[in-house]
């Protein structure tokens, strides 16, 4: 799994989330879908977990969660935002 960078923090709020990299000095604003996948992240859910939650919180299908959940984590990789929880990589 996955888990949020040192010297990341987020707040979350009614239109979404505003997150900052203290290492790098960099802001980034999320949607709510966005918010919600880094508040579970946050809380160390499963990848199963986060796309139930935002299937049905959000109304879509599995499959668009699942697609929403994968875009979300490449971008957050990207920035250096999260990092992978195990050692050797592997889920």
């Amino acid at each position: 799994m996955y888990r949020v960078a040192e010297g990341v923090r987020s707040t979350h709020g009614q239109d979404g989330a505003i997150v900052l990299d203290i290492r790098q000095g960099q802001m980034f604003n999320l949607n709510l879908v966005g918010s919600r996948i880094l508040e579970l992240l946050e809380t160390g859910a499963t990848r199963s977990a986060i796309v139930d939650e935002i299937s049905q919180k959000f109304e879509v299908s599995r499959d668009t969660a699942e697609g929403d959940f994968e875009e979300f984590i490449e971008s957050l990789k990207q920035h250096h935002l999260l990092e992978d929880s195990e050692p050797n990589g592997h889920h």
